[in-house]
């Protein structure tokens, strides 16, 4: 099942031909996640054919204009294209009054509900569970109220080996107690569930660290996940920039990653400044060598 990750705008404040600002779009088992907003997401999602009209969740982690512009566009489009599913959008609740604002003045109304849920800016809180996954915010260290966000599947069943269903004349009620990890008894034997099941396919994860300066204290939200995703805003001759910004560098990203022990490290948020960010990569692979500089378009599949 597809745990895939799409960059639809890797670059910072200020949008260029080749880098759109902030967005990204994340589809985990046809769960169909749209994480942060910038100016033109629209256009990104249909360049880059992603499911546009599927998507039932939006987290937009800070009201920097870079990150939100585009959900005015977004939802106008949705509504003119008919829909009528509720979108729930998790965000900075001064949100909901600027779009009501918006509403309001342009004199229109959506086809469709939207359903706000406010980020806690100061803990670690699960925002949305079901039978696959759970997804959690967290705040991260920047000059406005901000919010990274986590994506972590439920670990899944042990799976039975079906030869022995037969074999053994195993019933639905003792299939459910061995997927469980717990042992049946069968006509006066013990059936240890180690002897006829397998593990189930391994929890997969993605954390999304949005504007963010060095800060430490976010590892204990994303250790250990497969997939990270770290604004590296400046190279490391502008640390100085970064740090007054509250922004970071390649090799501050690399070494949140390192001592958080992740599977692979994408860095993105890149300063318009900046025409090739080769050095970017450069920069964070003498730290963390499995890093990959972001680029509009880019898809990362986690595999189980």
């Amino acid at each position: 099942m597809k745990f895939e990750l799409t960059i639809l705008g890797c670059g910072g404040a200020i949008p260029t031909l080749d880098k759109k600002p902030t967005s990204q779009y994340l589809n985990v088992q046809d769960r169909h996640f749209l994480i942060d907003c910038g100016e033109g997401t629209q256009i990104q999602l249909r360049k880059f054919k992603c499911k546009f009209s599927k998507i039932d969740h939006v987290f937009i982690s800070h009201l920097h204009g870079d990150h939100f512009l585009g959900i005015f566009g977004y939802l106008s489009t949705l509504s003119l294209l008919g829909r009528t599913n509720t979108l729930n959008i998790y965000a900075p609740k001064d949100l909901e009054s600027l779009i009501e604002a918006h509403n309001e003045i342009s004199g229109k109304k959506y086809n469709f509900n939207l359903n706000f849920i406010s980020l806690d800016f100061k803990k670690s809180t699960k925002l949305f569970e079901d039978n696959v996954l759970e997804v959690f915010s967290f705040p991260v260290n920047h000059t406005v109220e901000c919010c990274g966000f986590l994506f972590r599947e439920k670990t899944s069943k042990r799976k039975i080996i079906k030869d022995e269903i037969k074999k053994l004349g195993l019933g639905i009620e003792d299939i459910k107690k061995l997927k469980n990890s717990e042992d049946c008894v069968l006509n006066g034997l013990t059936v240890k569930y180690e002897d006829v099941t397998t593990l189930g396919k391994k929890s997969r994860s993605y954390a999304y660290c949005a504007d963010t300066k060095y800060d430490e204290k976010i590892i204990q939200h994303i250790k250990n996940v497969d997939l990270l995703y770290h604004e590296s805003t400046f190279l490391e001759e502008l640390k100085s920039k970064a740090t007054k910004t509250k922004h970071s560098t390649p090799s501050q990203a690399a070494k949140i990653a390192l001592l958080a022990n992740v599977g692979s490290l994408i860095i993105g948020h890149f300063s318009a400044r900046y025409d090739n960010v080769d050095l970017f990569k450069q920069q964070a692979v003498k730290i963390f060598k499995n890093t990959t500089a972001a680029y509009d378009g880019y898809t990362f599949q986690i595999k189980n």
